[in-house]
């Protein structure tokens, strides 16, 4: 997992208020295809729903201005089961990355076979490493090879803690700290070495700190696995006893030392470049020269050290813990890292914990999808040449700059109508969204998985194989100019980002498909969904982190005074909006972590809604005759791609960990702000989900 300072991205990865009964709310008629602002009449029987909306997902007796969520999502709520083998299941990302590992699969099937598709590289890496991972009877043979492995943990003196650590990074295991190269903040062109808090089992320090009888619980249910994990590896019942209690107690202490997730949304408190004396100096105890020494990493004089506080106490810890404890916290997370590689028992344990705690999937995976998923993450570039070359091409290539054109676009003649913002702050802006690196559908070259060790017998051997690569690779970058061709996510992912410090926009073909992109749609179907989706990642150019990065990518102030403090003031009344919705249960939204995302969503969709009109404008004949109009239609397109269900324990994790709001929100909660949408469906300014014109929030 590449562990990034601020990217943000659009994934779905919220709680969705599911189970709670629609409200009882005045039965709305289905709007028309009449003026914009005309009220929703009943629509003539022959009047057919537009291509890209779901007319079962509609539930008419919800009022659009009471509920827009529960009206576009509704019967698709009720009818929807999750799979049970997934924690959550969404109309839009999750039915996607279904079929995408249909597609993944039947591509690696052939593969496997010694008939890969024409073009595809390292075919037989690929034919090796998914075969390895399915062969399951394989599986079993992997303990022996295991404790070999462990036994290579070696804590005696402070100089063996410190290569132990330093050989566990290299390949990929991320205990007490993570290693990483990253851009430097203040020179965006150059790469260099990153250390940066981590070394947990739980998704987040506050499931250490808190004191909410949840929390406890799931602590307490974590430690009884990590004992039952030990317990497999053949400790007798007091050792692993004992080894728990070491891993529980050394994950608090570095929970206590790290930074909350909001304030890891601050770049500046992220950015601290110190010479690696000055390091030691901070993180004293720590034998820094074996370390990096074992890492393997290029020689490094300086670094970014995202918190000095937690190395120091991270050295402390190191230096003082007992060895029979330190060994046991590097062997546990070094046991986590190879968990897809071991024998049934350890991974229907590991599934059991995530189950009941942070998850609530009813049935672990079938082998098969961990294997497309596995191989996607260690040869993904590779395995996206024959996906790419069956579902995407180059014409939808050029159908989705096109829309990234207009969007663009839009945020320039949108730029022109901001009173709260100088002209001097509007320039500067004009040549950031100008300067965007636009990257659509796949990389121009795929990566070299050349040094990449994998073997057909073993799986545990290219599990170690690939995150040892990955690591090679990221670190070998420290030191060298910045690689502005790279990608970040494979082409068959189903997301997209914007990335600050590269002043970059990454659509990937796995999420420029139906729902959100299709060219069966009509057009204002595809702006409401995919032109949202473009529009969020350029509005992240101008969030309140994305906003603190030049044209260039570098962290500097280029506002001025006045127009930085009328941007905080607008971005504070988005946080306070949300600070006040109830995410799940007992749970609020919580509005500083959520801001950027929340930002994103209000300026994409007020972006692509003015983007579609535009194209209306020029396009008459194109808009057919159908039972909503345009803009009903973006709305529509918008919404039904978020309806999602969640089960109750993914989003209670979600809730407290997840920069994005819920999926019921992402929706009701910028449209409660947009005049766009009241005019739509002629609703009234006291429909249910409007906020007071005092209270309204607008940014972008």
């Amino acid at each position: 997992m590449r562990f990034r300072l601020i990217t943000a991205g659009l994934l779905l990865s919220a709680a969705c208020k599911t189970a709670e009964p629609v409200p009882e709310t005045p039965k709305a008629p289905a709007p028309t295809a009449a003026p914009q602002a005309a009220a929703p009449t009943a629509a003539p029987a022959e009047k057919p729903v537009p291509p890209g909306l779901d007319a079962s997902a509609l539930n008419p007796s919800v009022n659009p201005c009471d509920d827009f969520y529960q009206y576009a999502c509704g019967n698709w709520i009720k009818a929807t089961e999750i799979p049970a083998e997934r924690s959550r299941w969404s109309r839009g990302f999750d039915a996607i990355d279904a079929k995408n590992e249909e597609r993944l699969k039947a591509i690696l099937d052939t593969i496997a076979t010694g008939s890969a598709p024409e073009g595809t590289p390292y075919a037989q890496k690929l034919a090796d490493f998914y075969g390895a991972c399915m062969d399951e009877a394989k599986l079993d043979e992997s303990l022996p090879q295991l404790r070999a492995e462990l036994a290579k943990i070696q804590v005696g003196t402070p100089k063996a803690r410190a290569a132990t650590l330093g050989r566990l990074h290299a390949q990929g295991v991320n205990a007490v700290f993570v290693l990483d190269s990253v851009q430097d903040f203040k020179d965006a062109t150059q790469v260099i070495a990153q250390v940066d808090q981590g070394g947990l089992g739980l998704p987040d320090r506050d499931y250490y700190l808190s004191d909410a009888p949840k929390m406890k619980a799931v602590r307490d249910n974590y430690r009884q696995h990590v004992q039952e994990m030990f317990g497999l590896l053949g400790q007798d019942a007091a050792r692993a006893q004992a080894s728990a209690d070491a891993v529980m107690a050394i994950e608090t202490t570095l929970a206590q030392a790290g930074l909350s997730r909001v304030d890891r949304r601050v770049p500046e408190k992220q950015y601290h470049r110190l010479e690696v004396k000055a390091l030691a100096a901070a993180a004293p105890g720590f034998d820094w020269s074996a370390y990096f020494q074992a890492v393997n990493a290029p020689k490094v004089a300086s670094l970014n050290v995202t918190h000095p506080p937690y190395f120091t106490e991270a050295a402390k810890l190191v230096a003082s813990t007992p060895a029979p404890a330190l060994e046991a916290y590097l062997t546990w997370h070094e046991l986590g890292s190879v968990i897809p590689a071991l024998p049934k028992a350890f991974q229907d344990a590991d599934f059991a914990f995530e189950s009941k705690n942070l998850t609530g999937a009813q049935k672990d995976l079938p082998r098969w999808k961990k294997c497309v998923r596995f191989t996607d993450e260690a040869l993904g570039e590779a395995l996206a040449v024959p996906f790419v070359a069956q579902t995407f091409g180059a014409d939808g290539k050029a159908k989705a700059l096109g829309m990234v054109t207009d969007i663009e676009t839009s945020f320039e003649r949108n730029l022109d109508t901001l009173a709260w913002m100088d002209s001097a702050t509007k320039a500067k802006a004009l040549e950031k969204v100008r300067k965007i690196t636009n990257k659509i559908g796949y990389p121009d070259k795929p990566r070299n998985y050349d040094a990449l060790k994998v073997e057909r017998g073993s799986f545990l051997t290219s599990v170690i194989g690939a995150d040892a690569f990955e690591r090679t690779r990221k670190l070998s970058k420290i030191g060298k100019p910045l690689d502005r061709t790279e990608w970040n996510i494979t082409a068959p992912t189903v997301n997209a980002y914007y990335e600050p410090s590269l002043n970059e926009i990454l659509f990937p073909a796995g999420i420029l498909q139906p729902p959100f992109f299709s060219r069966e749609a009509t057009t204002p179907v595809n702006f409401g969904a995919m032109g949202m989706v473009v529009g969020h990642e350029f509005t992240h150019g101008f969030d309140d982190e994305g906003r603190l990065f030049d044209a260039q990518g570098n962290l500097t102030n280029w506002w001025t005074d006045e127009s930085g403090k009328q941007f905080v003031q607008k971005a504070d009344c988005v946080r306070r909006q949300f600070d006040n919705y109830v995410a799940v249960d007992d749970i609020k939204v919580n509005g500083a972590l959520t801001l950027g995302e929340n930002v994103a969503d209000l300026g994409g969709l007020k972006l692509a809604h003015a983007a579609m009109q535009a194209w209306a404008e020029k396009n008459p004949q194109g808009l057919g005759d159908y039972r909503f109009t345009p803009s009903q239609q973006f709305f529509l397109g918008f919404a039904q791609s978020w309806c999602s269900k969640w089960r109750p324990e993914r989003a209670r994790v979600a809730a407290q960990t997840d920069p994005h709001s819920p999926p019921f929100l992402r929706v009701n909660g910028p449209l409660s702000n947009l005049e766009s949408f009241r005019k739509a469906f002629n609703c009234p300014a006291t429909g249910k989900m409007f906020r007071p014109a005092a209270e309204t929030c607008q940014v972008w």
